[in-house]
């Protein structure tokens, strides 16, 4: 699943399962549930607390920088090798 990047003021799903902590997190993910998360006013720690989540298995994030989080969580995603990179080259050394 591609992740949701909401605004505070946007409406969310009801089916969505808030989790406060990194432990919730994963433990709600791995109930197969979609996680929904708060991220932190500063961008700083808004982007290093995305990855983290994501990684856990959040689904949906909430953040006043949406578009530098939605970035971060495609970085993850392909970090991870759940998504494919947008562009990829070959380098020779």
């Amino acid at each position: 699943m591609r992740p949701v990047v909401l605004t505070p003021g946007e409406r969310e799903q009801p089916a969505w399962i808030p989790a406060d902590t990194l432990r919730e997190v994963r433990e709600r993910a791995a109930d197969g549930a979609t996680v929904l998360v708060r991220l932190p006013a500063p961008l700083d720690a808004a982007l290093a607390a995305a990855a983290v989540y994501r990684r856990a298995g959040a689904g949906v994030f909430v953040t006043e920088h949406a578009d530098q989080v939605r970035l971060a969580l495609e970085m993850t995603d392909c970090l991870s090798g759940t998504r494919p990179p947008a562009l990829t080259r070959r380098g020779l050394a």
